[in-house]
């Protein structure tokens, strides 16, 4: 009987890192697959969805700040944070990783120093994070929270490199991703290695910042390769609840009249094709001539908006349905994102539909986390034993 590797999920939301991870759909692998032993979270509702579907996994609720390395079972032969990204998201105030919230990095870095005094290391780690981790940090300093990610794992005696991957290329929504990954020396050589960047995972903003990276972490970087991704066959539509099960807005005409002309002429433009035609929006605020204002901006690419924590009524996304001439507007539901992350119907959502947006919206695709399994992390753990 093989023996599958082990991970701890820090961070962990409902765990879909770890469904990710957990080897569902994966061929052609050693051991198709690694298991979750030990989860994070600090937010009690996250906490409850993750038990409800991870029952076996043992999981503290807490923050990553009080555990200590004696709380964490066994020797993992990977970590994975998805770490706060509120303080370093395009969308938020920037305040990087000296922040509150994403400093919980900090956290998380300071038991895997503990693991490594112990002789405990895992050999492969994985940071998850927005893309704005790689130009956060002081107006003067843009890319410091990223340099300093990756100086602490060099220092620690791994081999960096970071992918941008968005879930987009398996399911139909945009939500571009970083994720760094440091390997250590005795899983280098499994681990698949590109002499340069190339795309679809190493973007221009990626190669920017390992640009601004120090000579010391430039020295120790890799340029991780994973295979394309075959062309996507969902989109929005093909996710949706029936039209008839759903409650449609009453006041759908006067949200769709906030949308700029750009975004007005698209809808106009569906509503002419005589077909049916499905499309995400959210509110936005922008600034026009000089005074912020309230826009719908909408897409009919087959793809849905990046899932954000509905924080308020204008970060909840919609769905807009232009048929048999007529335009009708109603929210996202929580399967419904919970399916645009590539969880099956079977997972257990909260009750309330804001707390099921919240976990979704806060989570990783579980279809990226299962490439980049299947294309990076277990050929990295390769030299792994089997027991009989």
């Amino acid at each position: 009987m093989s023996i599958r590797p082990t991970a701890y999920e820090f961070f962990a939301g409902g765990g879909l890192a770890g469904l990710g991870l957990s080897g569902a759909g994966l061929s052609g692998q050693r051991w198709a697959g690694v298991d979750t032993v030990f989860a994070n979270d600090m937010d009690p509702a996250k906490g409850r969805a993750f038990v409800a579907n991870h029952p076996d996994i043992r999981f503290h609720l807490g923050d990553v700040w009080s555990l200590r390395p004696a709380d964490l079972p066994g020797a993992p032969d990977l970590a994975w944070a998805s770490s706060p990204c509120q303080d370093v998201s395009l969308a938020g105030a920037r305040g990087g990783l000296e922040a509150g919230r994403s400093g919980a990095f900090w956290g998380f870095w300071r038991l895997i120093q503990g693991l490594a005094v112990e002789g405990r290391a895992p050999r492969v780690i994985v940071l998850e994070n927005v893309i704005g981790l790689l130009t956060s940090g002081p107006k003067d300093e843009s890319g410091r929270d990223f340099s300093a990610v990756c100086a602490a794992m060099v220092q620690a005696g791994y081999r960096v490199g970071a992918l941008e991957m968005d879930a987009a290329h398996w399911l139909p929504q945009s939500r571009p991703r970083l994720f760094i990954v440091a390997v250590q020396e005795s899983a280098l050589n499994g681990a698949p290695e590109a002499a340069a960047p190339s795309g679809p995972f190493h973007s221009a903003r990626l190669i920017a910042a390992h640009a601004r990276l120090p000579d010391a972490v430039r020295a120790a970087w890799a340029w991780w390769s994973l295979p394309v991704p075959p062309r996507r066959n969902l989109d929005l539509a093909a996710l949706l609840e029936p039209d008839e099960s759903v409650e449609w807005l009453d006041d759908g005409a006067e949200i769709l009249a906030l949308a700029a002309p750009l975004h007005r002429a698209r809808i106009e433009a569906a509503v002419a094709s005589g077909r049916r035609v499905v499309g995400a929006a959210y509110r936005r605020v922008r600034t026009e001539d000089g005074r912020k204002v309230q826009r719908l901006e909408i897409r009919f690419d087959g793809l849905a908006g990046c899932l954000r924590t509905p924080a308020g009524g204008s970060s909840r996304q919609y769905v807009v349905v232009c048929d048999g001439g007529r335009t009708r507007v109603r929210r996202l539901t929580g399967r419904e994102a919970a399916r645009l992350m590539g969880v099956s119907d079977d997972y257990r959502l909260p009750g309330s539909e804001s707390a099921a947006l919240k976990l979704m919206g806060d989570a990783v695709a579980v279809p990226v986390v299962r490439a980049l399994t299947e294309g990076l992390l277990l050929p990295a753990l390769s030299s792994r034993r089997t027991a009989a």
